[in-house]
């Protein structure tokens, strides 16, 4: 009955009360200690927004996210003092009578779900005018070209909207479209675009042969295409993680790396979601060779099929050269922070699964209320210099036992730091990487790092 009668359970939205179906939930709900729980789509709206963008080692993009309004609140500083994009400040504009030679239309409009990209670098066709404008095309090119989004063409007013297999690609073919590269169709074989020309100053339709589609997943956390030009030239797009593209990049593809490098760790700091693009120009007998060995992994028939496919896709994911980086924002609900406040003041333990960079996960955690001020971090993570020592000269094996030890003393540390504890009142958060989960979930370690997990009030990876 006060679960059906509370005012604070109704949703305003959809018009429905909360409907408590069995007698006994409020018992069931009076048990639970702990709450389980992942980010995306259960603390965030799982509806990405395009916010910011790294090319050619200049970061573009001034909108603040929620991220950052929670820290320069915590930090009792304005928000523009935290950001740390280096853009230029928005109010830079540039009139429009100086793009009048090349056939860019000025018009201001409301931005697009998916965009809320705000730099009037980028924006109303400026672009052209930056430094390094071939670059800045490539980069659009790719975010409109690789990907598997499907457009669908409004035959009454022509616009174009996308079904995509996550909430990120349709963003990126969304931000492409506003800056100028227009993905308006696909073929079995083909994606077709309508872009601006630098050389002629006007837009004009182009068709990009996919010749293959080196698929996402969690393992290569990264997608490729290889496609051909209009003018035969082979190229492959490629985007992903930032750890897994910078690895494979050429000595002559790290011009940026060092710039998007600190462009990306601003990023993750302000809590958005980030993905560097890199390309390659490929020769036809490179390719031929490539294609025959990729063809014949494609047709295995058996378990280890994926394990050849990705074999395969390494030899040819190699020596690229980075053009920059990707970074979306996902909002975090409604009532988030509130909902964990009142949760952590019910006694309730949470714990949640990012997926994030420790750094994104620990803002992320102060914007919902997950961390507080009075918590004690216990930060246990594989970026020490044992660690770093061992990858940079030992082997596998090795870098395996001493993250392994590290881990370990720093569980050990852990524990030892709670039980020294005299104020009865104080509150451990635990915050681990998503590296060194995977070391403290071995059968010799699990027991030892769920005994501290149980003592903290909130635990993010």
């Amino acid at each position: 009955m006060f679960i059906n009668q509370d005012i604070h359970m109704y949703h305003e939205e959809t018009d429905k009360p909360a409907h408590a179906r069995t007698s006994n939930l409020n018992e069931e709900l009076g048990q639970v200690d702990t709450i389980l729980s992942d980010k995306t789509g259960t603390l965030t709206c799982n509806q990405m927004e395009f916010l910011k963008c790294s090319i050619a080692g200049t970061s573009y993009g001034v909108g603040v996210t929620e991220v950052e309004r929670a820290m320069a609140k915590r930090m009792n500083k304005n928000v523009m003092e935290i950001q740390s994009s280096g853009s230029q400040p928005f109010e830079m504009d540039l009139p429009s009578e100086d793009l009048t030679g090349i056939g860019i239309e000025m018009v201001e409009r409301t931005n697009p779900k998916g965009f809320s990209f705000r730099d009037n670098r980028l924006t109303n066709g400026n672009w052209v005018l930056e430094p390094c404008p071939n670059d800045i095309a490539l980069f659009f090119r790719i975010m409109a070209v690789c990907h598997t989004a499907i457009p669908e063409e409004d035959e009454e007013n022509g616009t174009v909207s996308y079904e995509a297999e996550s909430p990120d690609e349709g963003s990126f073919v969304i931000a492409a479209r506003e800056f100028g590269f227009e993905f308006y169709k696909r073929t079995q074989t083909s994606v077709h675009l309508r872009e601006l020309d630098l050389s002629l100053g006007k837009k004009v339709l182009r068709e990009y042969k996919v010749l293959n589609l080196l698929e996402f997943n969690s393992t290569r956390k990264r997608m490729s295409v290889i496609v051909r030009y209009e003018d035969g030239t082979l190229f492959i797009f490629c985007k992903g993680a930032d750890s897994v593209i910078f690895e494979r990049l050429g000595k002559n593809g790290r011009e940026h790396e060092d710039a998007t490098a600190k462009h990306l760790a601003g990023y993750a700091e302000a809590g958005l979601r980030t993905l560097a693009l890199a390309y390659r120009k490929l020769g036809e007998t490179e390719y031929a060779e490539w294609n025959e060995a990729f063809l014949k992994a494609k047709t295995t028939i058996g378990p280890d099929r994926d394990l050849k496919l990705d074999a395969v896709s390494e030899m040819i994911e190699k020596d690229l050269i980075l053009v920059g980086a990707t970074a979306v924002e996902d909002k975090l609900q409604r009532g988030v922070p509130e909902c964990i406040d009142k949760l952590a003041l019910a006694g309730l333990k949470i714990w949640v699964l990012t997926g994030d960079k420790m750094e994104t996960a620990i803002n992320i955690g102060f914007a919902c209320s997950l961390l507080r001020q009075d918590m004690t971090q216990i930060v246990i993570t594989l970026d020490t210099a044992n660690v770093k020592a061992a990858e940079d000269y030992g082997g596998k094996d090795t870098v395996a036992k001493i993250s392994k030890d590290s881990i370990l003393q720093q569980i050990v540390m852990g524990q030892q730091q709670v039980s020294m504890e005299t104020d009865s009142d104080a509150v451990f958060a635990l915050i681990i990487e998503g590296n060194a989960l995977s070391y403290a979930l071995d059968d010799d370690l699990k027991k030892k790092f769920l005994l501290l997990a149980v003592q903290c009030a909130s635990v993010i990876c």
